[in-house]
């Protein structure tokens, strides 16, 4: 990929008996065997412009510690927490935008130096980011739990150990590949790495079968009409902050076509909210017509059901981890230049 572009991204050392590398240029000693992101390049400049996730999530944690010390419980005097969780993702989107928008950090110097160039990405170098750990975020390497085409011993019956396993997709019925060659914005493989699981603050290993998710299966797979089924049944879901778990109800962020307040101008306090989908405003900017999250008859295909079942992946991965992490522009890159073997 070349020395410059190589640099820019992220690698992952062992820090049972190293020194981790921080934002802020200081050293520290790190003896928990875990294993932590560092950048390959010169990092002198690399806290400016505002903080990256994990620095936000450290900062999180500290808050949280605060307010137990404290004996104030805000999840419970709130039904759960929901501002606190609302304030986490309002900050991280804010700061996020803060940094990358003006042209800094590693997202924006891959999207210059490798996407804009299109330098060709070498099939080692997707082959290392699955093999390890914190590649696209805090988390262990894909291949721990994604190494065989045979289900009794790999996750879904997905190998990513080879580039033929890559492509050939998860083998555990119903089949499915995780990509195909040039298409990356549609992947499945892209919407594992970068979605979150909705509502906020579901455990990776919360149930997906539950009466309340498969209610919401079957309305769009019986055409997500506008009926009893939907005013009676699926729309008191999206406002009820124990339907699907997390932190709060979907409408606590998702409640206007306008953002703000409302993330992605998703609005599920209405059917024609919900059928109108997301971010109609800003895609009207640039001509597009909205992202649809329904698509009546196909749950399996539309993201609303998607965002109730699919985890975001490593699992376990904070949902306030950087959506847009350099080293997943440069897989996609790879899978838009035709995903080469060689």
């Amino acid at each position: 990929m070349g020395t410059a572009a190589g640099a820019l991204v992220w690698a992952s050392v062992t820090t049972s008996a190293a020194w981790a590398a921080q934002d802020a240029g200081e050293t520290h000693a790190v003896d928990t065997g875990y294993v932590e992101p560092v950048r390959m390049a010169d990092s002198g400049s690399a806290g400016e412009g505002g903080m990256d996730p994990h620095d936000e999530a450290e900062e999180h944690d500290e808050a949280e510690e605060h307010e137990e010390e404290d004996g104030h419980d805000e999840a419970a005097e709130h039904g759960g927490g929901s501002q606190h969780a609302d304030d986490v993702l309002r900050n991280y989107y804010a700061t996020y935008d803060e940094r990358y928008g003006n042209g800094t950090g590693p997202e924006y110097a891959v999207q210059r130096l490798v996407q804009q160039r299109d330098i060709t990405i070498p099939y080692d170098y997707i082959s290392m980011l699955m093999r390890i750990p914190n590649a696209f975020g805090e988390g262990a390497a894909c291949v721990l739990c994604h190494s065989s085409n045979t289900p009794q011993h790999s996750y879904r019956g997905l190998d990513l150990s080879t580039c033929e396993g890559i492509k050939r997709g998860a083998m555990e019925p119903p089949q499915r590949v995780i990509f195909e060659p040039g298409k990356a914005s549609e992947s499945r493989l892209r919407r594992h790495l970068r979605n979150n699981r909705m509502p906020f603050g579901v455990p990776f290993d919360a149930p997906t079968d539950t009466a309340n998710i498969r209610a919401v299966k079957q309305w769009i797979d019986e055409g997500a009409r506008d009926d009893d089924v939907f005013r009676q049944t699926v729309l008191p879901l999206f406002k009820d902050r124990t339907a699907f778990g997390g932190f709060q109800a979907c409408t606590e962020c998702h409640m206007s076509n306008q953002e703000p307040p409302s993330f992605h101008e998703l609005d599920l306090t209405s059917y024609d909210g919900v059928m109108l989908g997301a971010d109609a405003i800003a895609k009207a900017e640039e001509g597009l017509p909205p992202v649809r999250i329904v698509f009546p008859g196909d749950a399996e295909g539309s993201p609303l059901y998607q965002r109730l079942v699919e985890n975001r992946m490593p699992a376990g991965i904070e949902p306030s981890e950087n959506r847009d992490h350099p080293n997943l522009q440069i897989l996609m890159q790879w899978i838009d230049q035709g995903a080469p073997c060689d």
